[in-house]
């Protein structure tokens, strides 16, 4: 529709008789009496009068002015209204829930600032439709209840926000499961020894309190991912670039894929994060360094220029974090959950630090794991909120003196002690069995009362096992000081009344000391963020199954020609 005002060739055209925009109704046509207010608006309107007296606009002018203003303020009524709406929608969006002081505490610094521990957990929960259809297993049960915590990570950002840790632990980790109640569900266990990724079942919370006994690391967030959380973040982010070092089928995750390297969304990327036989020996400590190349890549996305400036890609990315994610109460609003992204922007990706908790296989089931040598210092460096690497990036000093940790001669896990209580508090000696076990110390490991009251802490041994001694010393805190050899085998812990309280001596290097990084990524396959290069390493065992025969995923990426790739 053309404007009523406009003829055909564009100028204005009127009608006879029609008044002139700015005139006076019932004004003469004709010229009036020179003089007065008439003769100064005549002489306004030709250009005459005053220098500098400008005209009034016209009545045509003052309309554009109106609707400009009109028009302005609708836009910016709509815009705040919009704003407002984004807001509202992705709080209500989030599903936040609370942790019950279950995690403990941080320790501010010198200067008042806090270091932030959270629990990235990632559920293997076929609660709804999309999550059955996305994990399979749904076609007998249906949609379930309750889950496991496939992915573990503790994520620790430091104090001054210069350098981060991302701990993984593998999901096969034994360990002592405090008691716990699932406030959604109302679910509760006494507490048990079992696998550690069992704790979801009763809450996110429990899973937290069993990672908080575990490490000794005080968590004060978590963030909780579905199978369907992840397609969404990884579809925001449009993609997260991999490699890998060879043709690979899981025939489990259904990850399939060429060498080289790839760009992968959805239900692809999904595949890949659960892939735990494409990987490695085929085991969950392959796939958590396979996380952390697909996290490092998705980290560096979300630094890139084009994503964090693009408004479609930011709201995305927004509205499909908001969804995806379970969250404590106190991350439970957009303007918490941009607080820690703006915290997490500040690290440079040089000075973030994946590594997977050091394990030793369980004596009990060669299926499963426990703590193992080394693992205790690593909980130490995030627990006191050390960094792992330098300014530059590098390996810290420390860290780098060696190449390798230097084991001891036997596992945590093949070492059984004695513990006996030669205190006047009651339950001393089951303390520290407990701890002791919780650090991968075999499970049979024993209490008793000591023969008489002892006044010094001591660690006897018998001959040959000074190695085992000073294992089982290094994870107590006790110096050499408290180690003697006795005629007898095994190890016996007298606690004496020098030892009244806590799983760790007073003063002992167990405690709040600065923990030795050497130590501390010694077998935990650090790496950091800006390593774009990295590829996942396929196994070259036989790890999958296709057609009923045993193969190597590359064999299997041969064999299944006819399917398509994960990324095709």
């Amino acid at each position: 529709m053309s404007d009523p005002w406009d003829g055909p060739a564009g100028q204005a055209t009127r009608s006879r008789g029609a008044r002139v925009p700015g005139q006076r109704a019932g004004e003469p046509d004709g010229p009036r009496p020179a003089g007065g207010r008439a003769a100064a608006r005549v002489a306004a309107r030709s250009g005459g009068g005053r220098r500098g007296h400008r005209a009034r606009p016209g009545g045509r002018g003052r309309r554009v002015l109106k609707v400009l203003a009109i028009s302005l303020s609708t836009a910016i009524v709509v815009t705040a209204g919009a704003g407002w709406w984004f807001y509202e929608h992705l709080n209500g969006n989030i599903h936040s829930l609370s942790l019950d002081g279950k995690g403990g505490s941080e320790k501010a610094d010198a200067f008042g600032r806090t270091p932030i521990n959270i629990l990235v957990m990632g559920s293997d929960g076929r609660t709804s439709a999309a999550d059955c259809k996305l994990g399979g297993g749904c076609s007998k049960t249906g949609v379930q209840t309750g889950s496991n915590a496939d992915v573990q990570m503790v994520v620790h950002i430091s104090a001054d926000r210069s350098n981060a840790t991302v701990m993984s632990i593998p999901r096969d980790t034994m360990t002592k499961v405090p008691a716990c109640k699932d406030s959604e569900t109302g679910q509760s266990t006494s507490g048990y020894y079992g696998q550690i990724n069992s704790a979801l079942q009763y809450g996110p919370a429990c899973q937290v309190a069993t990672v908080h006994q575990l490490t000794g690391i005080p968590i004060d967030h978590f963030v909780k991912l579905d199978f369907s959380g992840v397609v969404k973040m990884s579809d925001a982010v449009g993609g997260v670039s991999v490699c890998v070092t060879d043709d690979v089928y899981d025939t489990y995750s259904h990850l399939k894929l060429s060498k080289g390297s790839h760009t992968l969304k959805g239900v692809a990327a999904l595949e890949f994060v659960r892939s735990r036989h494409g990987f490695g020996d085929g085991s969950d400590l392959g796939r958590t360094i396979s996380q952390h190349i697909f996290l490092s890549a998705m980290i560096r996305n979300f630094k890139s220029a084009g994503t964090l400036t693009d408004p479609s890609a930011v709201y995305d990315l927004a509205d499909a974090a908001t969804k995806a994610l379970t969250v404590d109460d106190g991350l439970g609003s957009v303007k918490k959950l941009i607080s820690l992204a703006s915290d997490v922007n500040k690290v440079p990706t040089k000075r973030m630090t994946f590594t997977t908790m050091q394990t030793a296989a369980d004596p009990n089931n060669k299926d499963r794991v426990v703590v193992g040598s080394g693992a205790r210092t690593l909980f130490s460096t995030i627990a006191n909120d050390q960094s792992l690497t330098t300014d530059s990036g590098k390996k810290s000093a420390a860290a780098s003196a060696t190449a390798k940790a230097t084991a001891p001669a036997v596992p945590a896990s093949r070492i059984a002690v004695t513990v006996e209580n030669g205190t006047s508090v009651t339950g001393r000696a089951s303390d520290i069995a407990t701890a002791l076990t919780d650090q991968g110390f075999s499970t049979a490991t024993t209490t008793a009362n000591a023969p008489s009251p002892a006044a010094t802490t001591t660690l006897t041994y018998g001959p040959g096992q000074k190695d085992e001694a000073k294992t089982a010393a290094k994870a107590l805190g006790l110096s050499s000081a408290h180690l003697k050899q006795g005629t007898g085998t095994g190890l016996t812990l007298v606690i004496g009344s020098d030892w009244p309280s806590g799983t760790g001596y007073p003063g002992g290097s167990s405690s709040s000391a600065p923990a030795d990084t050497q130590d501390a990524v010694g077998g935990a396959h650090a790496s950091t963020a800006d390593q774009a290069k990295t590829c996942a390493k396929v196994s070259p065992y036989r790890t999958v199954t296709y057609n009923g025969v045993s193969m190597t995923p590359a064999q299997a990426y041969k064999a299944a020609r006819g399917k398509p790739d994960s990324d095709a």
